[in-house]
């Protein structure tokens, strides 16, 4: 992987990709950030040595280079899933990348749903912890520990300073922000009821397919790390209704403007 990383952060540096300082991730549905950026360049991942290829329909597949807040950031605009048939290591190999190309932090958002019933879809919440129920680690391969530490530390995966900072942020800018516990699961399919129950009995706020790896290797990597989930439903098992996959698309971009105005003010406070 060594190699590869090597080669992939060469490709990008001849490309233009000049010393970033903050990563981010945009989660499903959350493009709008995009329109934010003073592009420099920007390139579509089957471009890039090494990379896996999106195959979500709403996931963009690019990785952008820009200015953002008066800082130097690299995005990917749309991101990669266990579902999508990937391993652990192609999902979070971007973050690697990020990593090698200068980044000293990553802010991850994605789509979930609401298994606290006292939030509601269409507000945000910032993850203070997670469970990972993937079934697996994107540490466990061999060669590990020439990258980081074989036994990362996961007492505070998100960082503690960032996440005081973003609820400042949202407390100032009048944001509903709820701070949660994320659970992880493979999918693509939704939850059971039985499944929504079992969520909430372990403790999990709002329940998404994708984040903990990256946010697992930024650990491993000692990257600070936040995340922030748009409420894109709610997933009450006595009230459960068929999901429209594009009503969910619909309320992560009506909710999207108040995670742009925390990453954006948070972005210009680093």
């Amino acid at each position: 992987m060594q190699k590869q990383i090597q080669e992939t952060t060469a490709y990008l540096q001849d490309k233009g990709f000049e010393n970033p300082e903050i990563g981010i991730i945009l989660g499903t549905g959350l493009g709008q950030l995009i329109d934010e950026i003073e592009v420099v360049t920007a390139i579509s991942y089957n471009h890039i040595p090494n990379f896996p290829t999106a195959t979500v329909e709403f996931h963009k597949g690019k990785l952008i280079y820009g200015i953002l807040g008066g800082k130097k950031v690299v995005v990917m605009q749309g991101r990669f899933h266990l579902y999508e048939g990937y391993t652990l290591q192609d999902v979070t190999y971007p973050v690697r990348i990020m990593h090698s190309l200068g980044i000293n932090t990553l802010l991850v958002s994605n789509a979930s749903g609401a298994i606290n019933l006292n939030y509601k879809k269409g507000e945000l919440m910032l993850i203070g912890d997670h469970i990972n129920l993937q079934g697996g680690s994107p540490l466990a391969f061999k060669g590990v520990e020439k990258l980081g530490s074989r036994f990362t530390d996961m007492s505070a995966p998100y960082d503690t300073k960032i996440n005081a900072v973003i609820t400042k942020i949202a407390k100032e800018n009048n944001i509903t922000l709820h701070k949660g516990v994320y659970a992880s699961v493979v999918g693509p399919q939704l939850e059971t009821r039985a499944e929504y129950r079992y969520l909430s009995i372990i403790g999990a706020d709002a329940v998404g397919m994708s984040t903990v790896p990256e946010i697992i290797v930024a650990n491993h990597l000692g990257i600070p790390v936040a995340a922030v989930s748009v409420l894109t439903d709610e997933c009450d098992p006595e009230h459960l209704k068929p999901v429209n996959i594009d009503e969910i698309i619909a309320m992560a971009a009506k909710a999207e403007p108040d995670m742009i105005t925390l990453f954006k003010t948070l972005i210009q406070s680093l």
